[in-house]
């Protein structure tokens, strides 16, 4: 069954489908008289973002052919009537432009680092394909946008993924000294607010109180994780990633020196920083002490090859939401 849904986008068993005829005056460029294909999704929404990025390389693409056209009124102005309109890029791929921005940005970062360049560049790439750098345009940075807010991001993952794109790309321009590309500079994200922005609030003291008592009666190393910082502020990375080493625990102040390690950097100089024990905190760090069987506080979430501060964050969440509040 044919159902269709646009000028040139229709659907045939669920698979969404672009097609457009080509115009007249272009088909001696052509092979066929019309352009056909999968766009590869049974997603609607997906499919209107991709047929219009199609539509859009489409008129370009038409534009440029009329230009080299004899009959373009402005072509006598050229310098060499004979060049092509558009010069054949010498600019890397986005995939390869990745490839050299995580060579050397990426290096004794953490994986979540990789993660998100992989995550921003793949969107880029899936909706419009993996162009040289310079080749894409402003139309396409907008379908971009458009089709994050579409899948429901707020304006500030949008802004992020853009952050991340940018960063690439202006990163391997100058490695590579290219002129600036400013095709993902200043995109209209619309006015604070357009997407919904959910505060996060602090968990009221009456709550924490309540809690920690749990801790002591379960007294594993989840709890222990989330006792040290309840009563520290410290980050959950942070907490994951402590060795014996930084830990003081005998004198009149216990207390955790918290540093840089090759298994967990911190998130800025500043993060270095002396912390008190008190609480809950010191008794699940004597406890965290005395049951590791290494130097790690908590090796089930830490090694010297990996910190898993991800998969740390989503058990202890499932297990404190149903806890606290809402937001």
């Amino acid at each position: 069954m044919v159902e269709h849904l646009s000028p040139y986008l229709y659907s045939r068993n669920g698979i969404y489908y672009f097609c457009r005829r080509i115009p007249e005056d272009l088909k001696s460029y052509y092979k066929q008289e019309k352009i056909t294909l999968s766009l590869r999704t049974r997603n609607p929404k997906s499919a209107r973002i991709k047929s219009a990025s199609l539509a859009s390389q489409l008129e370009e693409d038409w534009l440029t052919l009329r230009w080299r056209s004899k009959d373009a009124p402005l072509r006598r102005f050229l310098r060499n009537q004979t060049s092509e309109a558009r010069i054949e890029s010498c600019a890397p791929l986005l995939s390869e432009a990745r490839e050299i921005y995580l060579k050397v940005k990426g290096q004794d970062r953490p994986h979540t680092f990789s993660s998100a360049v992989e995550r921003a560049t793949n969107n880029l790439i899936n909706l419009i394909g993996d162009k040289p750098i310079d080749t894409y345009s402003r139309s396409e940075a907008n379908l971009l946008r458009d089709s994050f807010f579409e899948r429901g991001l707020s304006r500030g993952s949008v802004d992020r993924m853009f952050s991340t794109i940018r960063a690439v790309i202006n990163f391997t321009a100058k490695e590579i000294d290219l002129p600036a590309i400013n095709s993902f500079s200043g995109i209209y994200l619309g006015e604070e607010g357009r997407s919904p922005v959910i505060k996060r609030l602090p968990i009221p003291l009456g709550n924490i109180r309540s809690i920690q008592k749990i801790f002591r009666t379960m007294d594993d190393e989840a709890r222990w994780l989330i006792s040290i910082i309840s009563d520290t502020g410290m980050r959950l990375s942070e907490a994951i990633g402590l060795h014996k080493d930084d830990v003081q625990l005998e004198g009149r102040f216990p207390h955790i020196t918290l540093k840089t390690h090759p298994w967990r950097r911190l998130k800025t100089r500043g993060s270095e920083r002396t912390i008190p024990l008190v609480g809950v905190s010191l008794w699940a760090t004597r406890r965290a002490c005395e049951k590791s069987k290494n130097s790690f506080l908590f090796p089930r979430y830490c090694s010297e090859e990996k910190n898993k501060a991800n998969s740390a964050s989503a058990a202890l969440n499932k297990w404190l939401r149903p806890k606290v509040p809402n937001h």
